[in-house]
């Protein structure tokens, strides 16, 4: 299976294991502070006005075993894909900026996270604000989203 392939939802089953307990945002949050991700990431796009394309995306990533979480949460959040992300590995992802900023966001404004993931959720609620008045189009904005993507998880404890 291809890394981009979509998967569909898992059998009767195994949706009845997500489906007998509706999620509470609490247990969201739990989640996400363990297993999700907050991301920025830069690509070099000759097209793009400054020569770059800013992609953030959410993540959490499961064993294939537990995917009916990630269909559990895209059913929560309403947006989002499951995929296979490595060998037997899924994830839950949200890349469409509209989405991020219309349900992701609002979400953990209201709902905070109770670990250092809160610094990189803030990180990346400024990227997309960055990215709504324009400035991911200009090599400055580039430059300044630049850096803060490199604070973020892994590069956060530099």
């Amino acid at each position: 299976m291809m890394d981009d392939d979509i998967l569909e939802e898992p059998s009767e089953t195994s949706r009845s294991i997500s489906n007998s307990s509706r999620l509470e945002a609490q247990w969201v949050v739990g989640f996400v502070d363990g297993e999700g991700c907050f991301y920025v990431g830069i690509n070099s796009h000759p097209e793009m006005k400054a020569g770059f394309q800013v992609l953030p995306e959410f993540t959490v990533v499961q064993h294939k075993q537990d995917v009916q979480l990630l269909y559990a949460l895209k059913r929560f959040f309403g947006c989002g894909v499951v995929r296979q992300n490595h060998d037997d590995r899924m994830a839950y992802r949200v890349r469409g900026v509209e989405h991020l900023w219309e349900r992701i966001i609002p979400f953990f404004e209201k709902h905070p996270l109770k670990t250092k993931k809160r610094l990189d959720f803030l990180k990346f609620r400024k990227t997309l604000m960055m990215m709504q008045k324009g400035e991911h189009l200009t090599p400055a904005g580039i430059e300044k989203i630049r850096q803060i993507a490199s604070e973020m998880n892994r590069g956060r404890e530099r």
